[in-house]
């Protein structure tokens, strides 16, 4: 990856979060910023970047802090380059698995979500054209 060091206003930019988000995310330990300028400004890299992604992504299917915090774990401890034996990785990937099922689970409840608002402002849509009165379901 790449070493570049962005400060947090990029990476704001970047990954579409707040700062006080993005501080929120460093507080709880889930991110640490990678290094620290002269100044004592919080400097990222992409790899901070693609963690915050991650945490982007869990946020509006419902996961916990703690469920983040479990799967970054389980993919930096994957990730990491140390050798693992056969029971220890198959324990991190069996972790990743059940979050990929609960995302799937998740995206499904909503696109059900998603189809029932889409027929409620159709409803609304159809009343407010001329000459209907009443709706019916």
């Amino acid at each position: 990856m790449d070493d570049k060091h962005m400060q947090i206003g990029e990476v704001a930019a970047r990954t579409e979060l707040s700062l006080r988000t993005i501080r929120h995310y460093e507080e709880t330990g889930l991110v640490v910023p990678s290094a620290r300028s002269q100044g004592g400004f919080r400097l990222y890299t992409e790899s901070d970047i693609a963690r915050l992604m991650v945490i982007r992504r869990m946020k509006p299917l419902g996961f916990t802090l703690e469920q983040m915090r479990d799967l970054l774990d389980a993919t930096d401890r994957l990730d990491a380059g140390a050798v693992l034996d056969v029971g220890e990785r198959e324990a991190l990937l069996e972790r990743i698995r059940v979050y990929e099922q609960a995302a799937v689970d998740q995206v499904e409840k909503l696109r059900v979500q998603l189809a029932r608002a889409e027929e409620f402002a159709a409803t609304l849509g159809a009343r407010l054209e001329p000459g209907v009165s009443a709706v019916r379901s």
